[in-house]
């Protein structure tokens, strides 16, 4: 099977040499987006076609809207109980992101978005279903609630986009993914995002792709495009430094290992004039999304999120991601610096480690291959360049089926972001 060379589709860098209706290009426009993502230019011609797309992209690669487009683009109307088309996502603030964005592409073809997911009351959502939708934007367990109930039926449903599939399987999902696909259309048009697509995930595309396209883009987790500093600090002296850095480099996004942790260092940060916000499984999701809109606006410098809460962060211009319990997973430290240095923007990760997790910091430098600045009192054998300790502010750039499916070789290109 061939398809175009990546650097050619890569000459379309403008989504108005797509193919697309022009009333998306009108409403990109209208945001001041002209200039396509190397992701978008290489899956939205494919997904036009009707092709199945795997897309290995990790988060802040500019995805949604390279699912989203070719989505409003090709569906048709649904009816009460039965949308046409269907994304899934692991997460409950990404679920309402992507409903977000897809929302004013829909509405230019006069197609209803809702997003379906838990922490909130099923009313607004079963009314959404009975007066028809026409893509559902979930996750997998409401999903599930929500189909065991009779609201929603999935046997129209044309197009289904997997989003984040590999958190999908860190978080257990895949079960519930496949009992969802597996009530959609046989003949349906399927996408498929993924920063890996190894395992589980490939379970998946093997499964429920029939024939796909394989995009790869390097991207915003590559983790050699953004500055990494190692701060050793004392124990006692961390929250004093993080509030520092916070104060000297702007909003940033502080990475605890409890829910308790999260809400004692909002206090402590207060306390030191730092205004901040905790995100966490204990939140409410009216408190999520009003920590997350404060971070956003800047009213809140700074979000301090546990590891899984943060897997539904996606927020621009993150100017620093603060390790403030280093974990030992060089993938928690991939998955954690890639809140920053988005979508072609700089960014800097900051990891806090005291002298006992010395051990810990360097396996995440050898597995990763960093060369990190290192701060403070760094023990001797680990020494690489040292940075001054005050913390610079980095400039950023504005760039703001039922049944096994027909097994198939995926066709590959690949390019760095």
């Amino acid at each position: 099977m061939s398809s175009s060379p990546a650097a050619a589709v890569l000459r379309a860098s403008r989504f108005d040499a797509l193919g697309l209706p022009p009333e998306f290009v009108r409403v990109l426009e209208r945001r001041g987006i002209t200039e396509t993502l190397p992701i978008q230019a290489l899956c939205i011609p494919d997904a036009l076609a009707g092709r199945d797309v795997s897309g290995k992209a990790p988060t802040g690669s500019g995805k949604t809207l390279a699912f989203s487009l070719p989505m409003a683009a090709l569906l048709g109307k649904g009816r009460p109980r039965r949308p046409t088309g269907l994304v899934l996502a692991p997460t409950r603030e990404l679920a309402a992101q992507i409903a977000g964005e897809l929302t004013p592409l829909a509405a230019a073809r006069g197609l209803r978005v809702h997003a379906f997911y838990g922490g909130v009351g099923y009313g607004p959502q079963l009314k959404a279903l009975r007066g028809g939708i026409d893509i559902a934007v979930a996750c997998p367990g409401r999903l599930e609630d929500l189909m065991a109930g009779g609201h929603v039926v999935l046997d129209e449903v044309s197009f289904v986009v997997v989003d984040e599939a590999d958190r999908m399987a860190d978080m257990g999902f895949l079960p519930a993914v496949r009992r969802v696909l597996d009530t959609a259309r046989t003949d349906r048009q399927t996408l498929l995002f993924s920063a890996t697509l190894d395992g589980d995930v490939d379970v998946l595309v093997r499964r429920y792709q029939k024939n796909p396209v394989l995009h790869e883009v390097d991207g915003d987790e590559d983790v050699s495009r953004m500055t990494h500093r190692f701060h050793y600090v004392a124990h006692d002296e961390r929250v004093a430094t993080c509030a520092s850095i916070v104060a000297n480099t702007g909003t940033s996004i502080v990475f605890v290992r409890t829910r308790h942790g999260a809400d004692r260092l909002v206090r402590q940060l207060g306390k030191l004039g730092v205004v901040a916000a905790a995100i966490h499984g204990d939140r409410s999701q009216a408190q999520r999304e009003r920590a997350l809109r404060s971070f956003s606006t800047g009213s809140v410098r700074a979000l301090v999120a546990t590891d899984v809460a943060a897997r539904g962060i996606h927020v621009d211009d993150v100017s620093c991601v603060i390790h403030f319990d280093l974990s030992e997973d060089p993938k928690d430290y991939v998955h954690r610096s890639g809140r920053t240095a988005r979508a072609g923007a700089e960014g800097v990760s900051i990891a806090l480690i005291s002298h006992e997790q010395h051990g810990a910091a360097e396996k995440i430098r050898v597995a990763l291959d960093l060369s990190p600045e290192m701060v403070g009192d760094v023990p001797a054998p680990s020494r690489q360049r040292t940075a001054p300790a005050a913390q610079a502010r980095p400039q950023h750039s504005n760039r703001g089926g039922q049944g096994r499916r027909r097994r198939g070789t995926a066709t590959r290109s690949r390019t760095r972001a």
